[in-house]
């Protein structure tokens, strides 16, 4: 199946979106949200227990996405898993027909609906991500060999308005010498903002890189209020915050920000990820207006 990496540097601007596995077994809402997103998504991030609310495992969504003929990014997180699972689910997803993976710490127990589990957190990030590099040299980590190494896309994520923006670029040097390909962001929504946080991609010239920009459209004045308020590294400027307020449709206008900051970011990364919360329709108008080739 296709490399996310491989598809933005051949010049394609990409365009994934996110999909949370159901709390139980009935995949049907999922597959029929992503059949009718497929023309204009290339992949879709099947979420680990998004925000620590237990889910479906999202291997098994995964496998069904490549069934469809649907390119899956499966996300892992170290929360609930030891460095043992986490090498024993990397092989288990490669050999499903999984490409593309996503790899994080994950948010705390205390934040989701089991809020006594024990978290794990054996490995951070990018020591994740050096163990998927590990595997697919064909060795684990405890340097025994393996029967059959996997070939595996690794992303990881980063924050592009984090206040402090070297320490950022330094956390993303990090995960790219553990073996990071590609990286999807925290939501932008001020260009400007961006391009200072592009000029320091700079460092990753020739390293085979793409940084793949977060959108979540503004659903309303108490969502942009919230998410300044409380999301560390998003910025809603004041600006969008009344345009919603004095939209008659908060969609159609929501949905048309959304465009014209894809428009002004694409010569600045490789790919948008759009995250609708909750508004999948949005996506289809949102992808049109802002002029991306399909």
């Amino acid at each position: 199946m296709p490399k996310v990496t491989d598809l933005a540097l051949s010049g394609r601007f990409l365009v994934t979106s996110e999909l949370n596995p159901p709390k139980g077994v009935d995949l049907g809402p999922l597959l029929e949200t992503a059949a009718r997103l497929a023309p204009f998504v290339d992949a879709f991030n099947l979420t680990d227990s998004h925000s620590a609310r237990m889910s479906m495992a999202p291997i098994g969504a995964a496998r069904r996405l490549l069934d469809a003929g649907v390119e899956p990014i499966l996300q892992m997180t170290g929360r609930d898993r030891n460095r043992i699972a986490i090498q024993g689910d990397l092989l288990a997803a490669a050999a499903l027909g999984v490409s593309n993976v996503l790899l994080m710490g994950g948010d705390a127990p205390t934040q989701g609906d089991h809020p006594n589990a024990k978290a794990v957190f054996d490995l951070g990030a990018a020591e994740i991500i050096a163990a998927a590099r590990g595997l697919g040299e064909g060795r684990d980590l405890a340097g025994n060999s393996l029967k059959g190494a996997p070939d595996l896309c690794v992303g990881a994520v980063v924050n592009p308005g984090s206040p402090d923006l070297e320490t950022e670029l330094q956390r993303m040097a990090a995960k790219v010498e553990a073996g990071a390909r590609f990286f999807q962001t925290q939501a932008v929504y001020d260009v400007a903002a961006f391009e200072r946080f592009a000029k320091g991609l700079a460092r990753f010239d020739g390293r085979g890189v793409a940084v793949i920009a977060g959108i979540i459209p503004i659903k309303s004045v108490r969502m942009a209020r919230y998410l300044n308020a409380n999301v560390p590294g998003i910025d809603v400027p004041e600006p969008l915050i009344e345009e919603i307020a004095a939209a008659s449709e908060v969609a159609a206008v929501s949905a048309s920000i959304a465009a014209r900051t894809i428009a002004g970011l694409q010569p600045l990364c490789q790919g948008v990820h759009l995250m609708a919360l909750g508004q999948p329709g949005l996506i289809p108008t949102i992808v049109e207006q802002s002029g991306i080739s399909r």
